[in-house]
């Protein structure tokens, strides 16, 4: 399970705005390989952390290409899954590798979704000429990809701005180190938003995730319901914030839990600029 808030802006009016602040959490089981976030491809132009569980290596949860492709999977919260359906890491790989835009792809994608346990995705094609598109798709959700307009948006395990307690307290939070961005410098921001993302309150009761989940979410509920999630071998792993401003440059910051012990972490910055 993962939780992401973003925030969109093709055509910021100060030059000192971001026209994308997105801050994440990729929450699983603490002994699934993986690898932290580098750049990789045929070109070394993704930058991404990849998931290493047998069966399902190179797939990623979220991702950010040179030539500014953006993707961010999360998982749609469901009592029982298929065992035999695809490994929704792809998805979010073969766009970052596209050279379709992401409103055909996720029209691909809402063709292909059956094949697929539940699923929220977010494509972008981030262009500081022709202006920022980001689209969302959800296989248990409408039929088609819609194309979003700029804002403020929050995505958990259920469809996209579904206000599920610890996702509107997490926005929250998220909006107010957003309000304050352009008065802080670019590290603050980000420890700001490192801070939003590793906060563990439980957001209680929440009907909204009883419901949906059914009896796969009681037995871990109590930890389920805060943005980060810890639990004794399931929680939250990796934190990241990616920032682009005006002129396209992107900082990618990710901090990434060692190993199996939730008590050591390690923090890297990527920074590039875009080239479309």
């Amino acid at each position: 399970m993962c939780i992401i808030f973003f925030k969109f802006d093709p055509r910021p009016v100060s030059k000192n705005a971001y026209r994308l602040i997105l801050a994440a959490n990729r929450d699983e089981f603490y002994h699934r390989p993986s690898k932290a976030a580098d750049f990789w491809g045929s070109n070394h132009e993704v930058l991404s952390g990849l998931d290493m569980e047998e069966g399902k290596e190179g797939g990623t949860w979220l991702g950010i290409s040179m030539r500014g492709k953006l993707a961010a999977l999360t998982n749609y919260l469901q009592p029982r899954l298929d065992r035999d359906a695809r490994g929704r890491g792809e998805l979010v790989a073969q766009f970052l590798t596209t050279d379709m835009d992401c409103l055909t792809y996720l029209k691909k994608v809402s063709a292909e979704g059956h094949l697929y346990n539940g699923f929220n995705l977010i494509a972008a094609d981030l262009s500081t000429e022709k202006g920022d598109v980001v689209c969302y798709y959800g296989n248990r959700g409408d039929p088609k990809p819609v194309v979003l307009a700029p804002g403020t948006y929050g995505l958990s395990n259920a469809l996209l701005e579904t206000p599920w307690r610890k996702l509107c307290f997490g926005k929250r939070l998220f909006l107010e180190a957003v309000e304050r961005s352009q008065a802080l410098p670019k590290e603050a921001l980000v420890a700001q938003l490192l801070d939003v993302l590793n906060n563990e309150e439980a957001q209680l009761p929440d009907p909204a995730i009883e419901d949906q989940g059914r009896e796969y979410v009681q037995p871990i509920l109590s930890k389920y319901a805060a943005v980060c999630v810890r639990g004794l071998d399931y929680g939250t792993r990796t934190n990241t914030v990616i920032l682009v401003d005006a002129d396209g440059h992107v900082t990618f910051t990710e901090r990434s839990m060692l190993g199996t012990d939730p008590s050591r972490w390690e923090t890297s910055t990527h920074e590039f600029r875009l080239k479309s």
